[in-house]
């Protein structure tokens, strides 16, 4: 089977660099998925679960913002961070995820609307950690 160059790149560093079979991320016009030789693509990445196929395995990242770019059989993605779901800890994820749902039930008035935005993305990337642990598991 042909396969398609994956860059996974963070402001910390990239955090992978390999030949995958398919991939499929979360765009914001929904869920994408990427295979070898596939026509140029750009896309603006949500928070959500990447996944992709090597060896016939699939692995599982936790990605949170960013951008995507398929261009001469490689797809990449410049995030704002991007975890393994084998490597996330559920517990602190689920903690996170608690802290952010207090904060948003306490920021409904509208004065507290940065409050509330930043408690969104809070549970967001809380919730998209919980979901690449549980699939990286199974």
């Amino acid at each position: 089977m042909a396969q398609i160059h994956l860059e996974v790149v963070t402001p910390t560093g990239p955090v992978i660099s390999d030949d995958v079979d398919i991939v499929t991320a979360p765009g914001v016009g929904g869920e994408f998925g990427v295979l070898a030789n596939h026509a140029p693509f750009l896309s603006t990445i949500k928070t959500g679960t990447l996944s992709f196929k090597q060896d016939k395995q699939t692995k599982y990242l936790m990605v949170s913002g960013g951008f995507s770019e398929v261009s001469n059989n490689q797809i990449t993605f410049l995030v704002e961070s991007a975890e393994y779901g084998n490597d996330i800890d559920v517990d602190r994820a689920m903690l996170a995820k608690e802290r952010a749902e207090k904060r948003l039930a306490q920021a409904q008035s509208q004065s507290e609307k940065l409050n509330r935005v930043r408690a969104e993305a809070a549970l967001q990337r809380a919730l998209a950690r919980i979901r690449a642990a549980e699939l990286a598991r199974q």
